[in-house]
């Protein structure tokens, strides 16, 4: 079921978080699980800070939801996440059984929501995500370009190695 005024509360929820991962040299991607219209866990990327390439903020969401509820059967829970999930996410999401994803910014280079390629498309799998995509996808996009314009600057106006 689609909630406007809703999807865009969570997905600034997601926003911030995001904007918190920024600030520790992360990639800004936020995650809410909502449950029952309340958000039941969150996440961010860590995977600089925790040398993993699997703490995509979907993963640490989804983990951090499955804790609170005891279960990592996720059916009646929907995942905002500011950006368009890889294929490991959506992969987790699937299995998991969320009922419904929302995300931002679509991801040409690696989204699995349709951008690359569709792990959303219905049937193929044994359980059927709803996909909602867009969702403040201007103002999602627009932290990823300002990051990773600030690391392109970063790495121009630093000064040469000295061996």
């Amino acid at each position: 079921m689609c909630d406007t005024a809703a999807d865009e509360r969570f997905m600034r929820r997601a926003m911030e978080l995001a904007a918190e991962c920024a600030a520790h040299d992360e990639v800004p991607v936020g995650a809410v699980v909502v449950k029952d219209g309340n958000i039941i866990a969150e996440g961010c990327n860590f995977k600089e800070r925790e040398l993993n390439a699997v703490r995509h903020a979907e993963i640490v969401a989804l983990e951090n939801a499955a804790k609170a509820l005891g279960n990592w059967w996720l059916e009646d829970c929907d995942v905002y996440v500011t950006l368009e999930p890889c294929p490991m996410c959506a992969g987790a999401m699937i299995n998991a059984r969320v009922r419904r994803l929302v995300f931002g910014a679509y991801d040409e280079k690696t989204g699995a929501a349709g951008s690359r390629v569709d792990l959303f498309a219905k049937g193929l799998f044994n359980h059927d995500v709803e996909v909602t995509g867009g969702v403040l996808g201007e103002e999602c996009g627009a932290l990823l370009t300002s990051f990773f314009r600030a690391k392109r600057g970063k790495k121009q106006t630093d000064p040469p190695a000295v061996d």
